[in-house]
């Protein structure tokens, strides 16, 4: 589901009959651009209410969605700062150098000033 925003009832019906258990809103552009910038990238999905189809548990209202968010957002920063502590500076992992063949303009071709732009992230290859 492209976020950020609810499904419908039919919607929630159709991804029940395909037998999902969640769903959720991708992030499928982030996780292209940090590809392309050769950052590691993992994600912290947090739910935030049941979807339209669980009918006892009442109509999704954004106040109560709201109310979890908050209580997210404190699960994800313990999260977070535990998980940071068990990074380590060493990378191993195909995403260190997945713009290596990338690039295949002719190098003498990419002007000066793209090339100065890009240093950040490309400079390695050019």
């Amino acid at each position: 589901m492209e976020g950020p925003q609810f499904s419908t009832r039919a919607e929630s019906q159709l991804y029940r009959s395909w037998g999902a258990d969640v769903i959720g809103m991708t992030n499928l552009q982030e996780a292209k651009l940090a590809r392309e910038a050769e950052i590691c990238f993992g994600t912290l999905a947090l739910a935030t209410d049941y979807d339209c189809w669980n009918q006892a548990a009442g109509d999704v209202e954004i106040e109560n969605v709201l109310a979890v968010l908050r209580q997210n957002v404190a699960l994800a920063q313990r999260t977070i700062r535990r998980a940071v502590t068990r990074l380590t500076d060493s990378r191993s992992c195909s995403c260190r150098s997945s713009l290596k063949d990338a690039i295949i303009t002719e190098r003498a071709r990419i002007p000066k000033k793209i090339r100065s732009n890009l240093r950040p992230i490309i400079g390695k290859y050019l």
